[in-house]
């Protein structure tokens, strides 16, 4: 359910300006993902973890959040995140 380091390193240096940039709006966007991503792996065989539910809508909302946020600032850079992530198909 959590992701490694090792991962976290890998995304803030793919979507990031440089390696320390931890706090752009694109690398938390693209970690938040990535947990989303394994959480909804865990519910296809935990079907009844409720309590882990809520956090993953939390991350869903905090994620909604952020694009928008990134919407309105710089449009250029929403689309492209978007298309690099594969989200809203």
């Amino acid at each position: 359910m959590t992701i490694s380091v090792k991962e976290k390193k890998e995304i803030v240096i793919d979507f990031g300006k440089d390696e320390k940039n931890t706090g752009s709006t694109e690398v938390q966007v693209a970690i938040l993902t990535k947990k989303i991503n394994s959480l909804t792996e865990h519910f296809k065989i935990n079907k009844k973890d409720h309590h882990s539910k809520r956090g993953l809508l939390g991350m869903i909302n905090n994620r909604r959040k952020l694009l928008k946020y990134l919407k309105n600032q710089n449009e250029q850079r929403y689309s492209d995140l978007i298309k690099k992530l594969g989200l809203r198909k």
